[in-house]
């Protein structure tokens, strides 16, 4: 029995999905309940799992783009399929005929002649050019496999001999090379590219800056780095520290925790800390839900959840929904200043940089003190100056003197 598996809804605002890699080839054996795909969708990574066990018939290939209940393949009920018995006079038959044997229709699928590839092989072959009768295949029944066409690829890269009986001319080598590759843009892509040049567009957005002096955090770090992560079971980054000092500025400057809906001011008497992370097929911002309420310790051991979650693009549509503030950290990157885009529909972003000795002032001398530029990228048409300068100046404050935060003075 054939069993069709489509594509499963996968949020109420996604109707398309992009099928990002096979797990499994075609023909495979595979198990109920294992993952044969990944499918890619403008928010998240999702995984397609076998619902039944037997043999895998791909009917969708790498990069397309499916809609929601469409086929991506069907499973055969039963396992793999028994090798048919070649008839007595095939044996007869020389070696060149039997090489050149076309692949026969069954009623269950097709039988694959040697040298034939799987689908996602096909299509790089196609793509590179590399005729498939030059490719020895080291799957079942010498079926080209993706790895087969990828090592093809590269081997046709490499420059044919040529005769030497006839003498070329010389010619001179290019300086470097010029060659180009289009590559589609992933659905995660096409929607970060859309938001930000919509947020430019319908948002009044301005960006303050100020600077902050990391020595007392940075002090307080190494003092009790060791006790903090030998009874909590998480290391004590700069991120909770932030986290905490938006926090409380947020509740003296409301605005900057508020949005616009239509003609009304949406004020949150909570904190959803969106925490920008760079995943291996992009930037997301998964959140921190009433982070207000949590401790440094909390606070590290979420971010460390979501960055890992990030990491594998385990996050689900739940986790990466909704948030009031965001913070990113361009400092990671070694950026030392910049001016964050709003993560519509909320009202400001905090932006992080990397921290670099200085000299400054202090008490009438110059000294040298680790410094840190910060950012707050916000929209005007709800956030007056006044409180974008007064909440970026609270959490300077709460910053260069930490035990403010544990006070809440």
């Amino acid at each position: 029995m054939s069993l069709e598996i489509k594509v499963p809804p996968v949020g109420e605002s996604i109707t398309e999905v992009v099928l990002s890699q096979w797990l499994k080839n075609d023909g495979d054996v595979v198990e109920m309940d294992e993952v044969i795909a990944e499918l890619e969708s403008d928010k998240a990574t999702f995984e397609l799992t076998a619902e039944q066990a037997g043999t895998l018939k791909t009917v969708a290939n790498e990069g397309d783009t499916l809609a929601i209940g469409a086929v991506v393949c069907t499973i055969e009920e039963g396992g793999a399929a028994a090798p048919k018995a070649a008839p007595a006079a095939a044996e007869a038959q020389p070696a060149e005929t039997q090489k050149t044997a076309e692949p026969t229709a069954t009623g269950n699928g097709s039988s694959y002649a040697t040298g034939t590839p799987s689908p996602s092989a096909g299509k790089i072959l196609a793509e590179k050019g590399v005729d498939a009768a030059a490719v020895k295949g080291s799957g079942v029944d010498g079926r080209i496999t993706k790895e087969d066409a990828m090592k093809a690829e590269k081997a046709a890269e490499k420059p044919a001999a040529k005769p030497a009986d006839k003498a070329q001319p010389a010619v001179a080598a290019a300086p470097g090379s010029r060659s180009e590759r289009r590559q589609k843009m992933t659905p995660l892509r096409k929607t970060v590219a859309k938001r930000l040049v919509t947020v430019k567009n319908e948002t009044a957005m301005l960006t303050t800056f100020n600077e902050v002096n990391m020595k007392p955090i940075m002090d307080l770090r190494g003092k009790y780095k060791e006790q903090f992560k030998e009874k909590h079971g998480v290391g004590l980054g700069f991120m909770s520290f932030f986290t905490k000092a938006v926090c409380e500025a947020l509740k003296e400057f409301t605005a900057v925790n508020a949005r616009i809906d239509g003609e009304e001011i949406v004020y949150n008497d909570f904190v959803d800390v969106s925490i920008a992370v760079s995943a291996p097929k992009g930037l997301v911002v998964p959140v921190i839900r009433n982070a207000e309420s949590m401790s440094l310790a909390q606070i590290e051991k979420s971010v460390l959840e979501l960055a890992l979650k990030a990491r594998d693009n385990k996050l689900s549509i739940e986790e990466m929904t909704g948030g009031t503030f965001t913070i990113t950290n361009g400092g990671v990157f070694g950026s030392m200043m910049s001016t964050p885009i709003i993560n519509a529909p909320q009202s400001a972003i905090l932006g992080m940089h990397n921290i670099i000795e200085r000299p400054i002032a202090e008490k009438g001398e110059v000294v040298i003190r680790p410094m840190m530029y910060i950012a707050l990228s916000y929209d005007h048409r709800i956030i007056d100056g006044r409180e974008s300068v007064g909440f970026l100046v609270r959490v300077k404050q709460l910053l260069e003197d930490p035990a403010r935060l544990l006070l809440g003075i």
